[in-house]
């Protein structure tokens, strides 16, 4: 087969569809990355028309341009459109173009899940966007403290959209996470090993992984506030055994990873790209690696420094003060291997490295600072001032912004196979940075003189007066260099003259597939030998087009991808993909009403919508599969592997771990919670324990212990119906045994001890009907002939959710009878 044959039968098979449907119907990891980064800008661009209202308020005193109540809705909105709207789902987009072209692959692991997030980001957006308009939109900041935010302070729908928007928004993050932490460690070229893989996949596993564990605390706490405003439960009411601080811990559990979740995504663009200009393979690579991985783990260690001023004991303010200056030595590291990268090659001032240049002189601003308000008395006088204003932006649009404009540069060419002709670049480049610190490096001045933030107005005489005009002035400024950006970009892709294929001499396999790229990617895929494949093989892009590497001969309509052993790349397994499909926007569609059910109080609503999701996600599953063994199959280079579906550690098993882990670190949040109302909140002990039920712990490990063995059973095929069908007793035990726990708590709207008991029984009830929805799942997979002694993933995957069902009862019911028998 020739290279042009190869392409258009590939071309065929991996195609999206065409005109308007292509949009709802796509998988095509470059369609939806695309989607995905198209979202964040124009999310971008509302949040920054919403900053500009904000300076508008503030260029003078006693400005009546806005309302106070419309001024608390912007400067909320401004807030939770950049943070959620548009710096997540912006590394999301540009991980999901960029890896398998990074990774040497032709799509991610679960293409559907990615566009099933894809549409539930656009949902909630849209959502968050329609209160907005409405003039209902949420008014108590972006971080929504109670009791501002809970039926006391805000009675209205303000603080549900927000609550309901961002819990759906945050399906997406999670959908992205796991799909890009299985794609990272298992959808790789062969002999991509770990110690070879580009610098930008360690940095996307890192944050994805630190999405699957920093967000659940948020998602939980959103939850808790939800059923506090719904049905009274009160959580975070003190008179009734609640506490506010429950929500600060729950959110900066979420909220300070989040700022390492922005930063590292955009470090890993900056050690991709500073190579590239300075000629040079990137110094220090383990290093940096290990400073990225440190991050990650010591960015867990830091949330209480957002809560110095709310009475933690002195001990715990010396620990995480602390811990909150030690984070910048993982930093540092990377900073040093980026100047010595600099310092041994020749840079050259292209657009990318003019960005570049700019988050450095930025983002050490932004760092400096942060180590003065890690120091406690400094933070007690300068926190709630624009002082913090001031460092939040260096950091974030300093170590974010700044590094994602190189990357719209960088990658440009690779897009849309287009030179840049036109230079408005430059002119927009000097507008953004000389306007970003005309404009926040005053707020660090004025916040030092007393400036409070979140204030809609301030007296004139305060001193404060032509700091806040210069500082309006540059935003406009810079405001107009953002619009420059965006021209520059429509005008160089629809009509600059088309470019080489590689203008860069870039080392990373991105550059080595046509350009703009085609639906497949790679005509082959590529045999890794080295950290930099294209300089040490330039006539690498030659061979893949002529099919010399693994699955160069397309077959039928089968969209076919390897797996990889994770340390080695070792090549393992293929994949087939799913085709074209618009089930992930109509289950994204169905998702979000749910969410409509519990904001406009139409409590019947999500129990249909969750009944719906079920049957939409068992037909999902349901389309995957054979009925018979199908053996090792043929993928070039004299190889024969066997489909994944047909060998322990499927991508779809190592999908449920991840999703696992961010469920345990939800549960392990709400027994976090659990034990801080017990043990620091007023209120306790609560007017009555739940009583002790000699039966029930019978009952929980009656169920654990006859579903775990028998989900085993069931496994090794030695008896399959039977252990499915033990397993799904042993299951409805639990689930008997958590309803029971549900139905004996105290009254859950009296006291917080019975919220809490009530919120752990229901996580427990619901985990045990999952598990048993999964294992009749898999018996109907089995008598249909889905299931075999070769195939039996989806009996390997039930597993793990029958095992983790089972300690959630367990854990569920000794931790809602301890208060009782310790009393």
């Amino acid at each position: 087969m020739n290279a042009l044959r190869r392409h258009r039968e590939l071309s065929r098979i991996w195609a999206s569809d065409r005109g308007w449907r292509r949009p709802f119907t796509t998988v095509n990891h470059s369609d939806l990355g695309r989607m995905f980064m198209l979202a964040a800008f124009f999310f971008f661009g509302v949040g920054g028309i919403l900053a500009m209202m904000i300076r508008a308020q503030l260029a003078t005193p006693h400005s009546a341009f806005m309302e106070a109540e419309v001024y608390n809705q912007i400067f909320t909105m401004h807030g939770t459109v950049m943070m959620f709207l548009f710096a997540i789902p912006l590394f999301e987009g540009l991980a999901v173009y960029l890896l398998p072209k990074l990774l040497g692959t032709r799509d991610l692991a679960f293409p559907r899940l990615t566009a099933y997030g894809f549409w539930c980001y656009v949902f909630g957006g849209t959502m968050l966007l329609l209160s907005l308009l409405a003039g209902v939109a949420p008014d108590g900041g972006w971080f929504m403290y109670p009791p501002l935010s809970s039926t006391l302070g805000s009675p209205g729908i303000n603080p549900d959209f927000w609550l309901l928007g961002i819990t759906f928004v945050e399906i997406s993050a999670m959908a992205a996470a796991v799909e890009l932490t299985v794609s990272i460690l298992k959808i790789r070229a062969p002999g991509m090993s770990l110690d070879r893989m580009p610098i930008f996949a360690w940095y996307a596993l890192v944050t994805s992984l630190m999405i699957l564990t920093g967000f659940p605390p948020l998602i939980l706490g959103s939850i808790l506030l939800e059923l506090e405003r719904a049905f009274g439960l009160p959580f975070f009411q003190a008179d009734l055994g609640g506490d506010s601080l429950l929500w600060q811990h729950l959110f900066w559990l979420f909220g300070h990873p989040e700022v390492y979740i922005i930063f590292l995504p955009a470090a890993g663009v900056i050690s991709t790209i500073l190579p590239v200009m300075a000629r040079t393979p990137l110094l220090g690579y383990g290093w940096v690696v290990a400073g990225a991985v440190a991050l990650g783990f010591l960015s867990f260690g830091l949330w209480v420094h957002h809560m110095f001023t709310t009475g933690i004991p002195h001990l715990g303010l010396a620990l995480f003060s602390a811990a909150s200056t030690l984070v910048a030595v993982p930093t540092a590291i990377q900073v040093f291997a980026w100047i010595g990268t600099l310092w041994k090659g020749r840079p050259e001032m292209h657009m990318p490295m003019l960005w570049i240049v700019a988050f450095f002189a930025t983002f050490v601003i932004g760092g400096l600072t942060g180590v003065m308000v890690a120091i406690v008395p400094f933070n007690w006088q300068a926190h709630d001032t624009t002082f913090i204003v001031a460092h939040l932006h260096y950091v974030l649009v300093g170590g974010f912004v700044f590094p994602m404009l190189a990357a719209l540069y960088y990658w440009l060419p690779q897009v849309g196979g287009r030179k840049r002709f036109f230079k408005l670049g430059k002119t927009a480049f000097w507008l953004i940075f000389l306007g970003f610190h005309g404009t926040f490096l005053l707020l660090h001045w004025s916040g030092l003189m007393g400036q409070r933030r979140r204030i809609p107005t301030y007296d004139a005489g305060s001193g404060w007066e032509l700091i806040n005009l210069a500082s309006s002035i540059s935003a406009f400024v810079m405001a107009i260099g953002f619009a420059l950006v965006v021209i520059d970009i429509a005008t160089n892709l629809l009509v600059s003259v088309r470019g080489s294929r590689n203008p860069w001499g870039a080392a990373s396999l991105e550059w080595a597939m046509p350009t703009p790229p085609p639906s497949y990617n790679f005509a082959s895929l590529p045999l890794i030998h080295g950290r930099d494949p294209l300089w040490s093989d330039p006539k690498i892009g030659v061979a893949i087009a002529k099919g010399e590497g693994f699955l160069g001969a397309p077959r039928g309509n089968q969209r076919e991808i390897l797996t990889v052993s994770t340390a080695r790349g070792t090549p393992e397994a293929m994949v087939i993909l799913p085709g074209n499909t618009a089930l992930p926007v109509v289950m994204s569609a169905v998702t979000g009403l749910f969410f409509a059910g519990f904001l406009f109080k139409l409590y019947w609503l999500p129990p249909i919508a969750v009944v719906l999701v079920a049957s939409l996600a068992l037909k999902w599953a349901w389309s995957l599969g054979h009925r018979a063994d199908q053996g090792p199959q043929p993928v070039g280079r004299d190889t024969m592997l066997p489909l994944a579906a047909e060998r322990p550690g499927a991508p779809a098993w190592w999908g449920s771990v991840f999703l696992l882990l961010a469920n345990a670190t939800l549960f392990g949040s709400l027994l976090f919670g659990y034990a801080f109302l017990w043990t620091i909140a007023p209120g306790w002990p609560p007017p009555r324990y739940l009583d002790w039920m000699p039966l029930l712990p019978l009952l929980v490990l009656a169920g654990a212990g006859l579903a775990s063995p028998a989900i085993r059973l069931a496994e090794r095929r030695a008896a399959p119906h039977v252990g499915l069908g033990v397993a799904a007793v042993g299951q409805m035990l639990l689930l008997a045994s958590a309803l029971w726990l549900l139905a004996a708590a105290p009254d859950p709207t009296g006291h917080a001890y019975g919220a809490t008991v009530a919120v752990i029984a229901g996580y427990a009830a619901l985990h045990a009907a999952l598990a048993l929805l999964l294992t009749g799942y898999c018996l109907a997979r089995l008598r249909s002939g889905f299931v075999s002694q070769a195939r039996c993933t989806e009996i390997r995957i039930a597993r793990l959710w029958i095992d983790y069902a089972g300690f959630v009862g367990i854990v569920a019911m000794a931790a809602c009878l301890a208060p009782g028998l310790l009393q």
